[in-house]
C-alpha cells in the first residue's frame, strides 16, 4: 500500500467516527460568537489608524530578517519587550512567534533532569508538547482545578523526589471551559510544603486572561496581586489584543535562559517589523485605559447571556469568563447546534474529540467587545428554540 493510499484510509477512518477536522471560512455577515477577538480590536478603526501610522514611522525594512540570535533582533523589539515586561509588573520579557512556540520553549528547556511537573489536565496542548520534550523524572495531571488532588499529588512527589524542582502548570483562563484556575488556592498550597518558595514554581498561561481581565488588561495574575508569586507567565497577543505571538514574563535568568537554550526561539526566523508594531500598538490602547469600558461591556454581556440562558442540568458549562460552551454527548450533537446556529448567523464552533475528551463535546462560545445586547439575546433565544425542536442528549 502506498503512504497516500495509508494517509487517505487513516483520514476516511477519521471521518466516519465524526472526528475529521476541516478549515472552514466564516460567512461575513454573521454575527461573531466564536472567535478569541474578546475586545473587538480586530473591528476596530482606531486599532487599524495608529497600526497603520506606526508602520508608516517604522524603519523601511519590514522583514526581521533572520533569527533574533543572528540578524532578527532590533532594539525596537528590545524596548517593546521591557515596556510589556513593566506593564505586567515582571522583571523581564521574552517574545516568541506564538503561544504554542512560547510554552514548548519553556517546557521543554527550563525542568532540569529529575525535576518533576504537576499540571491541571485541562492545560493546553503545547504544554504537553513543552514536557514531552523536557528532561523531567516526571509530568503529572492534577484532576480540572481540583485542590485536594493537587495538594496530595504535591505531597507524594515531595517525597519521592526530594530537593528536586516542582513546577506547577496552570491556565489562568482556560480556553475551552472558560473558567478561571484557582491560582491564589494553589500557590498557599504550595507555600505549606515550600515556605521559602525553594524548589516550589508555579507558571501560568494567561493566554486568555490578557486583555479581558486586570485593570487595562494586564491579567488574572495582576488582577489578584500573585505577581510576585509566579515564577513564568506567558502572556499572548493573538486573542483579545489583534496580533501575533506571545511573551514570556520573569526573571532576567529566565530570559537569558530561554535566549540560549529555548530551540523555538533560536532556530526560527522572528517576527516581523510589521507584527511587532502591532503588538506595539495593542499595549498603546492598553495603557491608556481605553479598552476598560470595552472589558466592562464584555462581562456585562457575559452575565447577561448566563442570566438568561435555561438549559437542562449540567449543560451549560460553569464559566464567568467571556467563553461559554454548551456541552452535548457526542460530535454530531454539537455539530448539529453549530449547524443549526449558524444557519441562524450566528456564528459558534463545535469543540470535537479529540480536541475535548469523548464525553465532554461542546458548542465553544465566545463573547466580545463587538457583542450587543440584541445579539446575545438572539443567541440565546436560538438556543433555547433548538433544544424545544430537538432531541438531543445533553451532559447530565
Amino acid at each position: 500500500m502506498t503512504l497516500e493510499k495509508q494517509l487517505a484510509e487513516t483520514l476516511i477512518k477519521r471521518r466516519q467516527i465524526s472526528k475529521m477536522r476541516r478549515l472552514v471560512i466564516n460567512p461575513t455577515n454573521g454575527i461573531d460568537f466564536s472567535s478569541n477577538d474578546f475586545l473587538g480590536l480586530s473591528h476596530s478603526s482606531s486599532f487599524r489608524k495608529a497600526y497603520l501610522a506606526e508602520l508608516n514611522a517604522m524603519p523601511s525594512i519590514m522583514g526581521s530578517t533572520g533569527s533574533r540570535l543572528l540578524d532578527g533582533n532590533s532594539s525596537y523589539a528590545e524596548l517593546l519587550e521591557q515596556r510589556i515586561a513593566l506593564f505586567h509588573q515582571a522583571p523581564a520579557a521574552l517574545i516568541f512567534n506564538s503561544g504554542f512556540d512560547a510554552n514548548v520553549g519553556l517546557f521543554s528547556t527550563v525542568p532540569q533532569r529529575g525535576d518533576v511537573i504537576l499540571y491541571d489536565e485541562f492545560i493546553h496542548a503545547s504544554v504537553h508538547e513543552g514536557m514531552r520534550m523536557s528532561r523531567c523524572a516526571k509530568y503529572i495531571p492534577f484532576n480540572h482545578s481540583d485542590l485536594v488532588h493537587f495538594e496530595q499529588l504535591l505531597q507524594s512527589v515531595i517525597v519521592q523526589f526530594p530537593g528536586q524542582n516542582i513546577f506547577i502548570a496552570v491556565e489562568s483562563v482556560y480556553s475551552m471551559d472558560g473558567d478561571i484556575a484557582p491560582l491564589k488556592q494553589i500557590i498557599d498550597i504550595l507555600r505549606k510544603y515550600f515556605p521559602q518558595r525553594e524548589n516550589g514554581y508555579v507558571i501560568v498561561d494567561e493566554a486568555h486572561g490578557t486583555g479581558v481581565f486586570g485593570d487595562s488588561g494586564r491579567g488574572v495574575v495582576s488582577q489578584l496581586g500573585l505577581e510576585n508569586e509566579i515564577f513564568a507567565r506567558l502572556h499572548t497577543f493573538g486573542k483579545a489584543l489583534a496580533s501575533n505571538g506571545a511573551a514570556v514574563l520573569g526573571s532576567d535568568i529566565l530570559r537569558n535562559y530561554l535566549v540560549n537554550y529555548a530551540r523555538p526561539l533560536i532556530y526560527s526566523t522572528f517576527m516581523s517589523f510589521s507584527s511587532l508594531a502591532s503588538i506595539k500598538c495593542a499595549y498603546d490602547i492598553l495603557e491608556n485605559g481605553n479598552t476598560m469600558p470595552i472589558q466592562s461591556h464584555v462581562h456585562a454581556m457575559t452575565q447577561r447571556f448566563r442570566d438568561t440562558i435555561r438549559l437542562p442540568l449540567g449543560t451549560l458549562l460553569p464559566s464567568s469568563s467571556p467563553i461559554q460552551g454548551v456541552v452535548l454527548n457526542g460530535n454530531a450533537p454539537v455539530r448539529a447546534l453549530a449547524t443549526y446556529l449558524n444557519s441562524k448567523g450566528l456564528i459558534v464552533k463545535p469543540i470535537c474529540s479529540p480536541t475535548v475528551p469523548i464525553g465532554q463535546e461542546r458548542v465553544r462560545i465566545c463573547i466580545h467587545g463587538h457583542n450587543t445586547l440584541q445579539q446575545v439575546d438572539t443567541l440565546v433565544q436560538e438556543i433555547h428554540r433548538f433544544f424545544q425542536t430537538t432531541e438531543v442528549e445533553a451532559k447530565l
